[in-house]
């Protein structure tokens, strides 16, 4: 990797490859690990976490549906739709995702019984208050600044967390139209723009290809 992304002229804050275990690993038990589990797997956006209803997510197809954002605003919070079509999405989940949001929905509705609240509804926000009312976004990466101080994570901001996403689909050779498609970005220019210094220069690859397809039957 060679550096950061950078998002209007600033460098945004990544974690490194081996830092991602870590965080992860300290945050066992924690009531944030299935958000930031869910984040560092999904690449979604703050408002779109906070606006994913338990009817979006298919578990044993291991995917989610992003359809909303949730918006915090002067006049309170708000469901908003995606500025493009892009922006509607499903994603693939890996198994630690997966496994991750199984044990959170176990949780969850064990708390609530012990709250006297009963089963959630079907539309009810995966990650929320215990009432089932929306988490505040504002509130969300307060909590995730002060919980990296108190267990010695790197401090990094919460939407590094989508950055270190993308970064990590990168240095997996992921082809970029499949991560603009993950991120939600209105088209593959957007992700270049964004992360096109994190792109390997080296074409080697694309010369031993068109050598290949290029050797007559005799060279072969």
């Amino acid at each position: 990797m060679i550096g950061p992304p950078a998002v209007n002229g600033k460098e945004v804050e990544i974690l490194k490859a081996d830092e991602i275990a870590t965080v992860l690993e300290r945050l066992a038990g924690h009531a944030l690990y299935p958000v930031v589990a869910v984040d560092l797997a999904t690449g979604l956006r703050r408002g779109e976490l906070l606006a994913l209803p338990w009817s979006n997510v298919n578990l044993d197809a291991a995917s989610l549906r992003v359809e909303l954002s949730l918006e915090e605003t002067k006049a309170g919070l708000r469901l908003k739709e995606p500025k493009t079509a892009h922006g509607k999405r499903t994603i693939s989940l890996p198994p630690n995702a997966v496994t991750a949001l199984r044990e959170h929905k176990v949780k969850q509705l064990e708390l609530r019984m012990q709250l006297g609240l009963g089963k959630p509804a079907d539309d009810a926000l995966v990650f929320c208050q215990p009432d089932g009312s929306p988490i505040i976004p504002s509130w969300l990466s307060y909590t995730w600044r002060n919980t990296c101080l108190s267990l010695k994570l790197p401090k990094v901001t919460f939407h590094a967390l989508r950055h270190t996403h993308a970064s990590a689909l990168i240095d997996a050779g992921v082809d970029v139209v499949k991560i603009s498609h993950r991120l939600g970005h209105s088209s593959p220019v957007v992700t270049l723009r964004i992360y096109a210094h994190l792109f390997s220069t080296d074409d080697s690859a694309a010369a031993a290809a068109i050598e290949a397809a290029m050797r007559t039957p005799v060279q072969r």
